[in-house]
């Protein structure tokens, strides 16, 4: 199975581009952040190609801000949206939706980014992510993969300067205690445990020539059970999706459970993703 988490940062910006990753990549279950759309504009948009691709669709949205969705290749089940019982800014956001896709219970996240520690929008980030914390304690970790854009460094090699972000949000110590937390529910950050010691980003601002440099953050991130985590056979970061016209900001994560069809090359090298075909489907 191959799973992918990806902040599009604009669903219907972002259409051409995602659907031929989705041909190139050919991913089992893809999770999705910051869509940008109601329920009924990404449907609009989206049901017909993404049937056509042998995709099942859970989205949960709200229009101009947030919203995130779940695809899958390998079964849509028990679709949750939201966190139940978790704040809201004032009423709760569309940052999260669950399904059960190929046994695997599947949460995309995309969790507030807090602007600023004397921000109200800071203290709303840490309730959500206890109130996700207590979600997963209560469903189990062994099945989950909570993936998606964390809007946290989880250490300082995660970000290309300490210094440059001495100031913000995304490395408070308060922020990566609540990220530890969850953690310790039984999940794993599988891009670090693949990659102990390598320099791996997902994100880059658009401004000043920060992809081109390098100048980026591992905010992105594939939290898995244990016994799913075991499972992984490669984890690397699409940069090549990153590039080009009209991108993201951020790069897709791809985790391969079971084979890896590309290789285990490179945290971030775009492997060619030889076993896939138009359509989105693999050779046999």
């Amino acid at each position: 199975m191959r799973l992918a988490t990806w902040n599009v940062n604009s669903a219907k910006a972002r259409e051409p581009r995602l659907l031929g990753w989705l041909d190139e990549r050919a991913p089992d279950v893809v999770c999705l952040q910051e869509t940008k759309l109601s329920d009924e504009a990404f449907a609009e948009s989206f049901a017909a190609p993404l049937a056509e691709r042998g995709y099942a669709v859970a989205h949960h949205g709200e229009g101009r801000w947030n919203g995130v969705a779940l695809l899958s290749r390998v079964g849509l089940d028990d679709v949750e949206e939201g966190l139940l019982g978790g704040p809201g800014y004032p009423h709760q956001e569309a940052r999260a939706v669950t399904a059960t896709c190929g046994g695997l219970r599947v949460t995309s996240v995309y969790v507030p980014n807090g602007r600023d520690p004397a921000d109200p929008h800071y203290a709303y980030k840490l309730e959500w992510l206890a109130a996700l914390r207590a979600r997963v304690e209560s469903a189990g970790a062994d099945s989950a993969v909570v993936a998606g854009d964390f809007n946290i460094a989880p250490a300082d090699p995660d970000v290309y300067s300490v210094e440059a972000f001495a100031e913000s949000t995304h490395v408070t110590p308060p922020e990566r205690e609540a990220l530890a937390a969850l953690l310790k529910t039984g999940l794993h950050d599988v891009t670090r445990e693949r990659w102990p010691d390598e320099k791996v980003f997902t994100y880059w601002d658009y401004r000043g020539g920060a992809f081109h440099q390098d100048r980026g953050m591992r905010i992105d991130l594939v939290l898995a059970g244990g016994p799913v985590a075991q499972r992984r056979a490669a984890l690397w970061v699409d940069r090549q999706a990153r590039k080009g016209s009209g991108p993201s900001d951020h790069a897709p994560v791809i985790l391969d459970l079971d084979e890896a069809p590309d290789g285990d090359i490179g945290p971030v090298v775009p492997p060619p993703s030889l076993g896939a075909k138009k359509g989105g489907s693999r050779k046999k």
